[in-house]
């Protein structure tokens, strides 16, 4: 449905903040992860239409959408990480506004607004003003706007920021649902965000695409290859220097460490069962492709519009 090919962004300055990626987005849930700074909020934009590739193309359906956006805006639900509201308008009414410029009829938009509004729970909330909501209820708002025009594709920045638990795991039982027909990127540094609805994981680091693949081929690819072992908190950066640290705390007057290593890095660490933080934290480190879990080569992107 949505291809993005060798896409690539570099800022005034020089700054590189994507490099060369593509993507073959398909019906399903593509978890894109990456921390803080990676590049995924500006290619999640130009995914949207929302900003211009330095070079590369954005298709939709093999149209070129970077041309023509309207044909992508039209079908598209999108949720940037910063989202604008208007403080003055109580959330149906802002819904409302939200849905007249997307083009959706009055009548049909009276129904889905309030279907929307029960299902991200804010109900009972409908006719108050944005101003006074929370952080949380803001977000569910974003939400809510990014599928007011029932869109075949859906590009989710960071949507569970302030949310509860109890919030996370509606959004989940949402997302997946919609999934089954529609393609649905959700963007975010945080690893259960993605692992239990994600049908694929992609890995965005300094702004290229370090990996990519089923989360369970991923995790898969890491066994026997994390361990744990108890460090003097001074020799603790010299262990961070050569492994990945994907958890540290404190036990005692030592220091209890999880981490990523091809063999048994020192000599009381014992092996743990790997999970999908263990994969990403490794191929960020940038030693996922030397020594670490699933190497990136082996799990590289399909080329667009290859099946996935």
């Amino acid at each position: 449905m949505l291809d993005l090919i060798d896409i690539t962004k570099v800022y005034r300055g020089g700054h590189r903040a994507v490099d060369g990626i593509s993507l073959g987005l398909r019906p399903g849930v593509l978890g894109l992860l990456g921390p803080n700074g990676a590049g995924k909020s500006t290619l999640m934009r130009i995914a949207a239409t929302a900003a211009r590739p330095t070079s590369g193309r954005v298709l939709l359906d093999g149209a070129d959408a970077s041309a023509r956006p309207r044909a992508l805006r039209r079908t598209l639900g999108y949720l940037p990480q910063d989202f604008g509201f208007y403080p003055n308008l109580t959330a149906r009414e802002f819904l409302s506004y939200l849905a007249a410029a997307k083009g959706v009829g009055a009548r049909a938009a009276r129904v889905r607004i309030g279907e929307l509004l029960d299902l991200v729970g804010l109900g009972a909330a409908a006719d108050r003003r944005l101003g006074g909501y929370s952080g949380g209820m803001l977000r569910r708002v974003g939400i809510a706007q990014a599928l007011v025009n029932d869109p075949r594709v859906i590009i989710l920045d960071e949507p569970t920021a302030g949310l509860d638990p109890e919030e996370r795991a509606r959004l989940h039982a949402l997302l997946s649902d919609l999934a089954a027909e529609r393609a649905v990127v959700l963007s975010t540094h945080i690893v259960p965000d993605v692992e239990d609805i994600a049908a694929e994981v992609a890995v965005v680091a300094a702004g290229r695409l370090v990996l990519r693949g089923r989360p369970a081929d991923l995790v898969a690819g890491a066994a026997g290859q994390v361990w744990e072992a108890l460090v003097d908190p001074v020799a603790l950066p010299s262990v961070g220097a050569r492994f990945p640290v994907v958890r540290s705390v404190r036990d005692g007057e030592l220091v209890r460490v999880r981490l990523v290593a091809p063999e048994r890095p020192l000599s009381d660490a014992v092996p743990l069962q790997a999970g999908l933080e263990d994969v990403y934290r490794a191929a960020v480190s940038g030693s996922a492709s030397a020594s670490g879990p699933a190497p990136a080569a082996a799990h590289r992107a399909p080329s667009p519009g290859a099946p996935r």
